[in-house]
């Protein structure tokens, strides 16, 4: 087995934005040569999220809704009152939400479901470049 690691750096407008990294990460797996094995995806950061998702624009409407009923970018938090960036509503989502995930790889391709896109969600505040690692164990 050998591991490869690889980054993404991207800009993003904060807000739960939501980007579709399926294209780029199906790159650099296809670059790897391996065969087998698992690709791990990791937000660099406290205030992003890794996940899956039908990315289309009906759904990405609806889960910055839901993001918005969890946690409101309004809300009353101890740790923008702490450090007055009004972002405690980013780390508490993003906390839920988990910064990476995990994908098998058969035949040299990422397992996903026919609609399952990879994404990265900035939950921030403010628009951001982020760093995404792409980290592939596999033969």
């Amino acid at each position: 087995m050998d591991i490869i690691t690889k980054d993404i750096h991207l800009q993003t407008n904060g807000f739960s934005d939501i980007i579709n990294l399926t294209p780029k990460i199906d790159s650099i797996v296809s670059e790897t040569g391996f065969s087998d094995g698992f690709c791990h995806i990791f937000a660099v950061g406290s205030t992003a999220s890794i996940s899956t998702m039908e990315f289309e624009p009906a759904l990405v409407k609806d889960i910055k809704e839901k993001l918005e009923d969890f946690a409101s970018k309004n809300m009353k938090s101890h740790h923008s009152e702490t450090w007055g960036d009004d972002n405690g509503f980013s780390h508490i989502r993003a906390t839920f939400m988990g910064p990476g995930i995990t994908v098998p790889i058969r035949d040299g391709k990422c397992i996903v479901g026919t609609w399952q896109q990879i994404v990265v969600i900035d939950h921030d505040n403010r628009s951001r470049k982020r760093h995404v690692v792409v980290q592939i164990v596999g033969k």
